[in-house]
């Protein structure tokens, strides 16, 4: 080959190059993948309360595929757990007693990394479990509740995911008083409130799993705060681990 013709070809070979990348480069993006949903299991029982208001909550987060499950004696949603593929679970049970099955099957998901949310009164979601204090974070229960107050609350930690963002708030609801937190939670939300002992919500591990107690959540005119919407499905997302800190 003459030494002259050498670097043409080589010209010419690095402009088909650049031609063929800009071609690709040209052609129009496909459609981004669909960000897989968070799966929820949601259980309740044992506690009336206006169920499609509640439910309404769960609709607004478009980023979650949400099961309900109605517990009649306690653990109908865990004696069997073998094809589990759920990120979270949302307790909002009250004075349940699982099988000795249920309750292995619960614990053991919660021990190695289920995200766990306690909402308002599943604080005694199986109180008859003696191990459940634990998970809930507390060393003795509540002795007194009172419906209908204007509670004022207060963002104890701006910087966690759960609360990044939100500012002070008040919110009609459910106080609950004589409880005492287990050393180690990481409070969230406080109240100044006398009808209600001053921690409103906290974070803790159980096991590997996060754990998240959120007091507030009674009825309809709870559910229509949206920072109570905006707490709870950070919560979930958290517990899920779909929030990182910053």
């Amino acid at each position: 080959m003459s030494r002259h013709r050498l670097p043409v070809l080589i010209v010419l070979a690095a402009l088909v190059a650049l031609s063929a990348e800009s071609a690709l480069a040209a052609e129009p993006a496909g459609p981004a993948p669909a960000k897989k949903k968070t799966k929820v299991l949601v259980v309740y029982g044992g506690h009336g309360f206006p169920v499609a208001p509640f439910r309404k909550v769960f609709e607004g987060y478009q980023d979650m595929d949400c099961t309900f499950v109605e517990e009649r004696t306690g653990g109908e949603a865990f004696e069997d757990t073998s094809d589990w593929d759920y990120d979270a679970i949302v307790l909002y049970n009250y004075m349940k007693k699982p099988s000795d099955r249920a309750w292995k099957n619960f614990a053991g998901l919660v021990d190695r990394g289920t995200g766990l949310v306690i909402l308002h009164h599943a604080i005694y979601g199986y109180r008859p479990r003696p191990e459940f204090i634990k998970m809930v974070g507390v060393t003795s229960w509540l002795t007194g509740a009172k419906h209908g107050v204007d509670i004022r609350v207060h963002v104890e930690d701006p910087k966690h995911p759960i609360t990044r963002g939100l500012a002070d708030f008040t919110i009609h609801d459910e106080t609950y008083q004589g409880h005492k937190l287990a050393p180690g939670m990481h409070v969230l939300l406080s109240t100044d409130t006398p009808a209600n002992e001053k921690p409103i919500a906290w974070v803790h591990t159980y096991g590997r799993s996060p754990v998240c107690y959120f007091q507030l959540g009674h009825d309809a005119a709870a559910y229509a705060s949206k920072d109570f919407q905006a707490i709870l499905g950070q919560a979930i997302r958290w517990t899920a681990g779909r929030l990182a800190a910053k």
